[in-house]
């Protein structure tokens, strides 16, 4: 291997600064460039054991060219497509979102806790028509009916029930702001 070694780099290494010249003009970046030298300069060792003739030089500019063409279809084929834009009439559907995202999946279900949490820390009486009223969404008279009692006190408990649940909801908040300094 140190024989084949030395030969390579008495043979090849003084042609580096042509290949790396040769393949700056082909690929027009000194990143791209360089990436394609060492990929030539890796098969050119791994081939100089099948080197016939005396034009190394030529041989190595030959492996240059061919690796910058191998490096240059497989960006192709990793060709960049744009996104299209929010605004686009014909794709610009496929940017929007149609589920939320994970942070508001979260928030949506600390506050669903909050609220199944303060509702029940309110008397049977006023959660059972607030429950009917915001969440099955039936009227008075339908509460009324259901809970047995007449339709003014199907309000004034729904309305006390409302002023409870907001206070305690915004004691809970204050709690929370207080935590958090």
């Amino acid at each position: 291997m140190d024989e084949k070694r030395g030969r390579f780099e008495a043979q090849v290494l003084p042609h580096l600064d042509a290949a790396y010249r040769f393949a700056r003009w082909l690929s027009r970046s000194p990143g791209d460039a360089d990436d394609v030298v060492q990929e030539a300069i890796l098969r050119a060792f791994r081939g100089f054991d099948a080197l016939r003739g005396s034009d190394v030089k030529a041989w190595l500019l030959a492996i240059v060219r061919n690796c910058h063409s191998t490096a240059k279809k497989q960006q192709q084929r990793r060709a960049f497509v744009p996104l299209p834009e929010e605004h686009d009439a014909q794709d610009g559907y496929a940017m929007i979102a149609t589920t939320p995202d994970p942070e508001s999946v979260s928030i949506i279900r600390d506050q669903k806790r909050t609220l199944d949490r303060l509702l029940s820390e309110l008397p049977e009486e006023h959660r059972e028509v607030l429950v009917l009223r915001e969440i099955e969404d039936m009227d008075y008279r339908e509460i009324a009916a259901i809970t047995n009692v007449p339709i003014g006190t199907v309000m004034s408990r729904l309305a006390r029930a409302r002023a409870a649940l907001k206070a305690r909801w915004l004691k809970d908040v204050e709690g929370e702001a207080r935590e958090m300094r």
